[in-house]
């Protein structure tokens, strides 16, 4: 029997009409603007209007280091959200949005998948309602009216070298990540080196995700450093007085949106930016509001728990005042025998040896959450049709005598069904308590923070910063920056910045290269490796095999 595709189970699945996932949720019709039929925004003043209902539970869902084709946490967040609703809760999960860029490329969208997954997921993942493309002509805004500043006579004394904002585009397009502009004559502007950032590594999204409401956005879009005059003074946003028309471009995009799994549980997607670049969470306002609707909010952050459960913890927890109650870590055998030296191509034959190999990549992250950070944690092994029944015991096995908590999820193959366990276990977990400690205290010097990540959760010996970055750590430090959050920009392959170094390496250190405040965010960026601000497209790009019929019906989206 053929396994059916995500998008033929999507379509293949009745969806109510978004009004009665609004009911459900116990939203007011006042707030819910629908977009057609399966898609609305949720007006931000419910927040306000709602501010003294209790919160519910947040459960934050990470993972071991994936594999390139991702290890199900959306899925798992999914699932685990229709599980909690059938043994009896009222949950609301809690989403960042797809970009385009992996959706054409090798990685897919981030829908879920199998039997656990929101939808309409073709719309999701391609426009949705406009968030994205909002979000990028509200930078691309700024950059022209930074450049048309320049060329109006620059009365600010921009250095033209040191222009730091970028344009950017919600695509995978490497052919655009070192460009050269304002050619062709003085009546064209003034030539210099430029270039685009994928949208969801624009400071944009950042700042979209962290705000509060309109006048927290207005501020934080207002505070993004541009570029530096002639004698090193940040020019800001709000110098090229550009913050009121990109609020006005995000009105909308602020707004959260309101879809549903494929058992009907109301989801809230909203936001998105990459975890090895940005901090990788959906927004604010989206968690929040999940608080205030569900029992039980259910949420993710992007990659391994060495980045976004990292960043969501001390970034994202710290600004908005969140704790969780409960960390779900979700584990696959394929990923553990990535690390335990498998061939890619022998991922899906069964292997203990190398399985065995794998699981310190498993038990550091474990450590990680329940001993660095302090959080109650459960092991979601998800199950793929490929693993071999004595792969799965394996690791509970190893994860039980060790005292991890660990649960079998089959979401993919049974929907809520499948997860029902692992919902048990997570409310279980929910009743104890938490208490919530930082890797690190934000006062520390800069570059005292950025060890104290390298050495708590990566377990590495220490940190090098280029000569570079240390005198980019002076100049921050010199106007104001030094207490705010780091926001590591690392590859999600390794706990080290080599993606080379699987499991749990020992005995490494982590080179900084670059250190650039996002001042609107309200972070940090350490630059490590080769991460790059726009990826581009594989050999064989996804996009190859998507199509739309002649009644508008999408194929080859997964």
């Amino acid at each position: 029997m053929a396994i059916k595709s995500d998008i033929e189970i999507a379509q293949a699945t009745p969806m109510q009409h978004i009004r009665d996932i609004a009911a459900d949720a116990g939203i007011n019709e006042k707030y819910v603007e629908q977009y057609g039929n399966y898609k609305a925004k949720i007006d931000y003043s419910y927040l306000t209007d709602n501010a003294n209902q209790p919160d519910g539970k947040l459960i934050l869902v990470t993972a071991i280091n994936p594999t390139p084709a991702g290890e199900g946490k959306t899925t798992t967040t999914v699932g685990l959200s229709d599980a909690l609703r059938r043994i009896g809760k009222k949950p609301i999960v809690a989403l960042r949005e797809p970009s385009l860029g992996p959706v054409f490329g090798v990685k897919g969208g981030a829908t879920g998948g199998g039997y656990a997954q929101v939808v309409p997921m073709e719309d999701i993942n391609l426009h949705f309602t406009g968030d994205f493309h909002a979000i990028s002509a509200a930078n691309n805004l700024l950059a022209a009216m930074l450049d048309n500043h320049i060329h109006q006579g620059n009365a600010l004394g921009i250095d033209t070298r040191k222009v730091t904002w970028r344009r950017a585009v919600d695509m995978n397009d490497r052919q655009l990540r070192f460009i050269t502009d304002g050619l062709g004559g003085k009546a064209n502007g003034v030539p210099r080196e430029d270039g685009f950032d994928i949208t969801v590594a624009s400071e944009v999204m950042a700042v979209l995700c962290l705000a509060g409401d309109i006048d927290d956005l207005k501020a934080r879009l207002g505070r993004m450093i541009v570029a530096y005059t002639f004698d090193d003074k940040p020019v800001t946003a709000a110098d090229i007085r550009a913050q009121g028309a990109m609020a006005a471009l995000l009105k909308d995009a602020l707004k959260p949106n309101l879809v549903q799994t494929l058992e009907h549980t109301p989801a809230i997607l909203h936001g998105g930016p990459f975890a090895n670049i940005a901090h990788g969470c959906n927004s604010v306002t989206a968690t929040k509001m999940a608080l205030k609707l569900g029992d039980y909010a259910v949420t993710e952050a992007g990659f391994g728990a060495d980045l976004g459960a990292e960043k969501f913890l001390d970034i994202k927890c710290r600004t908005a005042g969140l704790i969780p109650d409960a960390v779900v870590i979700v584990a696959t055998v394929r990923a553990l025998k990535h690390h335990g030296g498998a061939a890619r191509a022998a991922l899906c034959t069964p292997d203990l040896e190398a399985l065995e190999r794998g699981l310190p990549n498993l038990l550091r992250h474990v450590e990680n959450i329940t001993q660095v950070f302090g959080l109650p944690a459960v092991v979601a092994i998800n199950r793929f049709p490929t693993d071999a029944e004595a792969e799965l015991q394996l690791i509970e096995d190893r994860c039980r005598a060790l005292d991890v908590n660990v649960a079998l999820s089959e979401v993919w193959g049974r929907g809520g069904a499948g997860g029902e366990a692992l919902a048990r276990e997570v409310v279980r977990l929910c009743e104890m308590g938490s208490k919530l400690t930082y890797a690190y205290d934000v006062n520390l010097p800069i570059e005292k923070k950025i060890e104290a990540i390298v050495r708590n959760v990566y377990r590495g010996d220490g940190v090098i910063l280029t000569p570079a970055a240390k005198k980019q750590a002076e100049q921050l430090t010199a106007l104001g920056f030094g207490d705010l959050p780091i926001c590591m920009a690392k590859t999600q392959s390794s706990f080290s910045d080599d993606p080379a170094l699987r499991c749990a390496p020992e005995g490494f250190t982590v080179t900084v290269r670059g250190l650039k405040v996002s001042a609107g965010a309200g972070f940090i960026v350490a630059l490590t490796g080769d991460i790059m601000t726009m990826p581009g497209l594989p050999k064989v790009p996804s996009a190859e095999k998507i199509d739309v019929d002649n009644t508008g019906k999408i194929q080859g989206l997964f």
